[in-house]
C-alpha cells in the first residue's frame, strides 16, 4: 500500500458523511508508520468509541474508506474464531463481527454488510507473519506467502464490493 496522508484518508470514506469523515480520529501512529509495503489496507480503532472502526483500502486506482462497527460482547477464551479476510484464528474477543453501512442510498435506508475480522485489523501482518496470533492462529499452508496475501486482497476486495452492491 502507498503512504496515505490525513486529506487521503479523510476524503476516500464511501459510507459516511464528509462531517463524519472529517470527526473521525486518525490512527496515533499515522505520522511515524513506515511499513506501508507490508499492509493491504490501513485499518484503525477509535479509542474514544471502542466500537468504532476504519478501513482505507486501493480499489481500481481510488481509495475507499469504510467506516466499520464491531459487534460487542465477550466470548469465552476456549472458544476461536475465524477471520474472513486472512484466516488467522483467535481466542475470545480476537475475532469481531464488523458491519458497514452500505454506500449511497441504500446505505441511508440502514442496509448495512458484514464480515468476521481480526479485531486488531491486523490481517495483513498476520499474512506475512509479521505478527504472531496465539497458538493455533495461523495453519500450516500450502499456499505461499504471496497467494496468502492474493487471498487477503481478493477477501477483502469481494467485501468493498459488496458496501457498493
Amino acid at each position: 500500500m502507498k503512504p496515505l496522508t490525513e486529506h487521503d484518508i479523510r476524503t476516500s470514506f464511501v459510507n459516511c458523511s464528509k462531517g463524519e469523515a472529517k470527526r473521525l480520529l486518525l490512527p496515533k501512529n499515522l505520522a511515524d508508520l513506515n511499513h506501508w509495503d507490508d499492509l493491504d489496507f490501513l485499518g484503525w480503532f477509535d479509542l474514544s468509541a471502542p466500537d468504532r472502526r476504519y478501513l482505507v483500502v486501493e480499489r481500481a486506482d481510488e481509495l475507499v474508506g469504510l467506516s466499520l462497527r464491531s459487534a460487542s460482547g465477550n466470548r469465552g477464551f476456549l472458544r476461536r474464531s475465524l477471520c474472513s479476510l486472512c484466516l488467522t484464528t483467535h481466542p475470545g474477543s480476537g475475532v469481531s463481527l464488523m458491519t458497514a453501512p452500505k454506500a449511497g442510498p441504500a446505505g441511508r435506508e440502514g442496509n448495512s454488510v458484514g464480515l468476521y475480522v481480526c479485531a486488531d485489523l491486523d490481517c495483513s501482518l498476520y499474512v506475512r507473519g509479521r505478527k504472531k496470533a496465539a497458538p493455533g492462529g495461523r495453519m500450516e499452508e500450502y499456499l505461499t506467502v504471496e497467494q496468502q496475501i492474493e487471498r487477503l486482497r481478493g477477501n477483502l476486495g469481494a467485501f468493498v464490493e459488496r458496501v457498493f452492491h
